[in-house]
Parts: structure tokens; sequence; C-alpha cells
């Protein structure tokens, strides 16, 4: 590349000034004037100079990020590895963008040999049957996957693995896309002990397959932590017969005890008994998935806002992983303004199916042509709400007054 030939032409080369701003401000420049002979003037400072400029002008890296690469990154050594890198991403279809991302999540990607240490996996990856669209996506996900010196070793036997168990290609593909990771794992330790000890405690085969496809990383742990999770799922009430028995286990793993505990004791704080949180916890395991603010926030809205009762949220755990934003606050506050209006029937009580349950258009649909006679501006109100939602949802969460 050009730039390998000016670098090595020019002793110091010259950077343009935002950069040179960058490095000061990250101690690459010295701040002494009586310092001629700056950091920049050494043989190490030129090694770091280098790799900072082939960063930002070669990679598209940013110079924050390309800062950082340098204090473990040497380009100065090795720059045709990292010219023959980059021209290999391009000649495999990867845009800018994924180059720059590439390097960024895995910048020692650049020391390699493309030929002896990138080409065969890319060859495994194709022979999967991976687009190149899904290949470069992966890769640009999870480039730290395909780098790890085993993957040449266990890739093969993990493809032959999840074909067995999941016995179609389509569905390999899924699982892999989902878990790039999984390519590094040995499934054999990691995975078949764990499938069989669900089929013991009497999970069905097609809900393993369907789970495994869409959430690989459920099974990939070792059987004495896996045994213990799907102990703790059994005893709060979980039903090994039903698909939710996999996601409770999923959103057990998901979190460490400590995150667990603080979300917990969250619920508790709202008034929720233990026996509370396992029936919900039951019916919706990924309540527990939320974060410990949107947990706040959203019970907040239902109890002080809507004044749902706590038992009515117990029943229903699935409105806790709505969007507090898109899809509750604006329409339970249009529930309101109908309620207000009188629009609501005697005896009619809130539904929950069709105001929180229905997708965006069939609730659009429905809503519409419930109200449009009585309360034609009611199309007009949701999208204003949608909208002062999505702006500032903190600030109208105890908002009374719809209109």
């Amino acid at each position: 590349m050009l730039f390998n030939f000016i670098f090595r032409t020019i002793s110091t080369p010259a950077r343009p000034y935002y950069i040179n701003q960058q490095l000061s401000c990250h101690g690459f420049l010295s701040s002494s004037s009586s310092h001629q002979s700056s950091l920049f003037t050494t043989k190490s400072s030129n090694q770091h100079s280098f790799t900072v400029m082939y960063l930002i002008t070669s990679c598209g890296v940013s110079p924050e990020s390309a800062i950082s690469a340098s204090k473990h990154l040497n380009l100065s050594k090795s720059p045709n590895f990292a010219d023959s890198v980059l021209a290999f991403l391009k000649k495999q279809g990867f845009t800018k963008s994924q180059v720059s991302k590439v390097i960024c999540r895995h910048p020692r990607i650049l020391l390699c040999d493309p030929e002896k240490t990138l080409l065969p996996k890319f060859q495994i990856l194709k022979s999967i049957g991976l687009s190149r669209t899904d290949l470069n996506a992966i890769v640009t996900a999870t480039p730290q996957a395909i780098m790890r010196s085993k993957f040449k070793d266990t890739a093969p036997p993990c493809v032959d693995y999840l074909r067995t168990v999941l016995g179609s290609r389509d569905l390999v593909i899924s699982a892999i896309k989902r878990f790039p990771l999984a390519l590094t794992y040995d499934l054999q330790v990691y995975a078949a002990e764990n499938i069989q000890m669900l089929l013991e405690v009497g999970v069905s085969y097609s809900t393993i397959q369907a789970v495994l496809a869409r959430q690989p990383r459920t099974f990939f742990t070792s059987a004495d932590t896996f045994r213990k999770v799907v102990k703790d799922v059994m005893e709060m009430g979980c039903n090994p017969k039903k698909v939710r028995f996999l996601m409770a286990i999923h959103a057990l793993r998901s979190m460490s005890k400590s995150t667990w505990g603080k979300k917990v004791a969250i619920y508790k704080k709202w008034g929720w008994s233990k026996d509370d949180i396992f029936i919900a916890f039951e019916r919706y395991p990924g309540l527990m998935m939320s974060s410990e603010d949107k947990i706040v926030r959203m019970l907040d809205f239902l109890v002080n806002t809507m004044g749902w009762e706590m038992s009515y949220i117990v029943q229903r755990p699935i409105v806790i992983c709505f969007s507090l934003e898109k899809r509750v606050l604006p329409r339970c506050l249009v529930y309101q303004y109908v309620a207000e209006k009188g629009l609501i029937k005697e005896n009619e009580d809130f539904c929950f199916t069709k105001w929180l349950m229905y997708s965006e258009t069939k609730f659009l649909q429905w809503v519409v042509k419930r109200y449009e006679d009585e309360a034609p501006e009611i199309l007009k109100l949701y999208r204003k709400h949608l909208n002062e939602a999505n702006g500032s949802s903190i600030s109208i969460l105890r908002k009374r007054d719809v209109i």
C-alpha cells in the first residue's frame, strides 16, 4: 500500500491536527516544551504512531479505538500481513463498515497470515452452507470465535453434532447464527449430556430441537452446572412438559445469582411474595430477564398510573417484557382517555389481550374501528402519546391528564 511506502520514507509521519489532539489527550505526546525529542521521535513511539495511523487511514477505525488498540498491537513489524488481511476481507465481500468492526473487536487479526489462518476457517464456514452475507455477518459480530486456535478442530464436529440433533441444515445454520461461539465448543462435552438430562426429566425432543436452534447457548455449560439449574427451575414449579421450562432455564442461566437476587428483591419491595414470583416466572420466565430499571419503571406505571392490582400483573407477567415506551404507556393512556369519556361499557374490564397483546397493526385496526364514531380523534391521540413516550417516557410516567 502507498501508506506503507510513505511511512517508511518519512521518519516522522505528518498527522492531522485532530489526531495530534487525540494522541496528546491519551498521553502519547509530551506536554513539556523542553522535550523536543518526544515519544514519537523514539523507535517505540514510531511503532505506536504507525499502528495508530494505519488503523485510522487503512481500516477506518476511529482515533479513540486506534489509540486503544495500539497499546496491544504493533503493526510496524508486519505491515504486509495487515495489508493482506484487509485485501482478504475485501475479496470475501466485507464492506468497509464490517472491516472496521472486525478490526475494532479483534485488532490482532491484522497480525495473522490470511492464507494459513483465515482461509481454512472461512472454508469451514462455507462448507456449513452459510451464504456470504451470513458468513460475513457472523465473522463481523464475533471475529474472536474464528480466531481461536482450536476453531479448526472443534467446528466440524460441532456442525456434525448439530446436524444429528437438529436434522436440518437450515436449523444448524440458525443455531450458528444465533451463537457463533458454539463452533468453538466440544458439544459432546458441553451439550450432549445436558440434552440427555432434559429428556430424562420429561422435556420433549421437539422442544429441545426448537430451543437449540433459537437459543443454543442455553445448553452449553458443564453437566454439573446445568443439573443445578434444572433442579432450581423444577423447584420453582416449572413444568418440563411445557416449552416455558427451557425458557426458564435460559433465563436463570443468563444472569448471576447476585443479579437474580436483586430482581427478586425489587418484586418483593412491590409487594410480591415468593410464591407470586414463582407463579409469574413459571407463566413467563422472561420477566426476570428485564433490567432492574425497566422492572421498576414498568411496575411504577402499571400500579401508580393505571391502578393495577399486583395479582393482575402476577397473572400476566409478559407485560413486564413489553416496551414501556412503544406499547404499554401509549396504549394505556389512550385506554384512560376512552374510559374518562365514558366509552367503556358498564362492567367491561380492561381487556389485556386486545389493549396490550395485539400487534401494532391489529391494535390500530381494532381501536379505530371500535371508537372511530364516538372518538374520531383517537388515532391522532394515540400517535401523540406514542411520540411523547418515545421522546420522554420518564417525564410522563405519572401523567394523569391524557388529553
